[in-house]
C-alpha cells in the first residue's frame, strides 16, 4: 500500500468523522426545539455519536446499490435545522439519496425541495399539552420507559416521565434504585447524569425531576399532592391484568388512562402498534401493549398475509430468560420453569400465536406456538413456519420484506439484515419490534420458513412507547411516507 493511498484514506475518514460531528448538534437541536426524530435509512439518530452516524450513511449502499455520502445529508440536515417543523419522523437518508439520485428533483433547491417534501409540517408548532407518565413498578421494562422517556428530555417534549411508584422504601432504596437506572448488564450504562434528591424522595435524570412513590396498592396514591394530573399509568409489574385490576389505577387521584405492558385479559384492547393502533379510541382508558413476542411477530405475519395469504403454521419462539424463571433448581408454580434458567434449554407455553389474532384476527384460529427459553439474558428468535395460499420463492420473500422495512408503514417494527455473521447479541438495543433474518429464509414451493429476532426488552420497549404516544393523542407522521 503506497503512501498516497494511505492519505487518501486518511483524508476521506476525516472528512467523514468531521461532517457527522457536525451533524450531531443539529440533530439534537431538530429534537430538542421541534421534537423531529431524524434516521438514516431507518436507523434512530436520537443520540447517536459520530461512528454511529458514519456507519447508518454506510448501509445505504446495502439497500440501494449506491453510496450516501455525509457531505451530501449534511446541507440537507442543515437547512431541516433552520426550519420550524411540527414533530415528525424525517429519514434524512431517504430525502437525501432522493434529492442526489433521482431525476425529478434535479435542479432544485435543497430549500425547495425539502418545503415540497415536508408540506404542512413547515411553518408548523406543536401546541399539544405536556402529558404526564407515571411508571407502576421499575423493573427491566420500567427502567428501559424511564430512559426512552429520559432520552427525549427537552423543551419541547410532551411526554414528561414525572414519577416511579415501586413497593418498599426500606433504607438504601433510593440509591439502589438510581443504581439500577445507571448502570446495566445488557444495555449498558444510561447515557447521562443521575443524581438521588433525598430531600424530596426522588432522582434527577437529565433535568427530568422524577418522584418516588412507594405503594402497595395502584389505588391508594394520590398523584395530586406531587403535581401530577391526568397521568397515564404505565403498569409493568404484571401483578393486574384485567379490568378490574387494572381499573385500580383509575382509582388513585391525577390519573386518566392506565396500560399493561403485558397481554390483557378479558376485553381489553392488545394493541400492537403498527398494526392496530388505530383501534385505540379516546375514550379507551385501559389498553395492553401485548407480549414482546406478539408485537415481534404481529408485523411480519400481517405483511405476509396481506401478500400471499397464511393456511395456517406455527411459532416457535427461542426465547431468552426471564426474571420469573429461576436462577437455580427450585419450586415454580409452572411446569419445568422451577429449573435453572441459566443452565437449561426449558421447553414452556406461549400465547403469542393466539394472541396474534388479538390485534390482527385475520389470522385467527391458524397459528399454534411453543417457546424454548434459552441460557441468555436478552434477545428472542420466532422461527415462522408459514404454509402460504401461493407459492413463492426465497429472493421474491426476502425482497418483498427488505421493501416494507424500508418502505412502508411498518418500516419502525419491521427491520431486516443480510448480515452472514449476525447472532443475538448484535440486536441488543434494536429499536424495531423484529428484525428480519433474510440469511436463514428457507422457501419451497408455498411452504416458508422465516427467522426473525427481537430485543424483547428494548426493541419491545419501544413499542410500548408507541402506543403510549398514540394514548396521549401524539402521533406524528413519517416523511417520506
Amino acid at each position: 500500500m503506497n503512501q498516497q493511498y494511505e492519505q487518501e484514506l486518511m483524508s476521506s475518514w476525516q472528512e467523514r468523522q468531521e461532517y457527522a460531528e457536525m451533524m450531531q448538534p443539529l440533530l439534537g437541536k431538530l429534537y430538542r426545539d421541534f421534537a423531529v426524530e431524524v434516521s438514516i435509512f431507518g436507523r434512530p439518530m436520537l443520540g447517536a455519536n459520530a461512528i454511529d452516524i458514519i456507519k447508518a450513511h454506510r448501509t445505504v449502499r446495502l439497500h440501494t446499490g449506491d453510496k450516501l455520502r455525509l457531505r451530501e445529508s449534511f446541507p440537507l440536515l442543515d437547512a431541516l435545522s433552520k426550519l420550524t417543523l411540527a414533530p415528525a419522523h424525517i429519514d434524512l437518508g431517504k430525502l437525501a439519496f432522493a434529492y442526489h439520485h433521482e431525476s425529478q428533483h434535479q435542479g432544485k433547491s435543497i430549500e425547495d425541495y425539502l418545503t415540497e417534501q415536508l408540506g404542512d409540517i413547515v411553518g408548523q408548532l406543536d401546541n399539544h399539552p405536556p402529558q404526564d407518565v407515571v411508571l407502576y413498578g421499575f423493573g427491566r421494562i420500567g427502567r428501559l420507559l424511564a430512559r426512552l422517556l429520559i432520552e427525549r428530555q427537552g423543551k419541547n417534549n410532551k411526554l414528561r416521565l414525572k414519577a416511579i411508584v415501586v413497593r418498599g422504601g426500606k433504607e438504601g432504596d433510593l440509591e439502589k434504585r438510581a443504581s439500577l437506572l445507571r448502570r446495566d448488564s445488557v444495555h449498558g450504562a444510561f447515557n447521562g447524569s443521575i443524581t438521588v434528591d433525598h430531600e424530596r424522595n426522588a432522582l434527577k435524570a437529565n433535568g427530568s425531576f422524577i418522584q418516588v412513590i412507594y405503594a402497595n396498592s395502584p389505588d391508594e396514591v394520590d398523584y395530586t399532592q406531587y403535581g401530577i394530573n391526568d397521568a397515564i399509568v404505565i403498569d409493568n409489574t404484571g401483578m393486574w391484568r384485567d379490568r378490574d385490576g387494572l381499573g385500580l389505577h383509575l382509582k388513585a387521584k391525577g390519573t386518566k388512562k392506565a396500560l399493561l405492558t403485558a397481554p390483557g385479559k378479558g376485553d381489553i384492547k392488545n394493541i400492537v402498534y403498527g398494526v392496530n393502533h388505530s383501534d385505540i379510541l379516546a375514550s379507551d382508558n385501559i389498553l395492553s401493549a401485548a407480549s414482546c413476542t406478539t408485537n415481534a411477530i404481529t408485523p411480519v405475519l400481517k405483511v405476509l398475509d396481506e401478500e400471499y395469504g397464511i393456511a395456517n403454521g406455527h411459532v416457535e419462539t427461542v426465547h431468552s430468560f426471564t426474571n420469573d424463571q429461576n436462577l437455580i433448581d427450585n419450586f415454580h408454580k409452572a411446569e419445568r420453569r422451577g429449573r435453572s434458567a441459566a443452565l437449561n434449554m426449558v421447553i414452556t407455553e406461549t400465547g403469542a400465536a393466539q394472541a396474534v389474532s388479538k390485534a390482527y384476527p385475520q389470522l385467527a384460529g391458524k397459528l399454534t406456538g411453543s417457546a424454548i427459553r434459552v441460557p441468555t439474558p436478552n434477545v428472542s428468535l420466532a422461527i415462522l413456519n408459514l404454509n402460504l395460499d401461493k407459492a413463492t420463492s426465497r429472493d421474491e420473500i426476502n425482497d418483498f420484506l427488505r421493501s416494507k422495512s424500508l418502505l412502508s408503514e411498518l418500516q419502525h417494527q419491521i427491520d431486516f439484515t443480510s448480515s452472514k455473521e449476525i447472532v443475538s447479541t448484535d440486536l441488543v438495543g434494536s429499536r424495531a419490534a423484529s428484525v428480519v433474518d433474510s440469511q436463514a429464509t428457507i422457501v419451497a414451493d408455498n411452504r416458508t420458513t422465516l427467522y426473525v429476532w427481537y430485543d424483547n426488552e428494548f426493541g419491545y420497549s419501544c413499542q410500548v412507547m408507541r402506543v403510549v404516544q398514540a394514548m396521549a393523542g401524539l402521533q406524528y407522521p413519517t416523511i417520506p411516507a
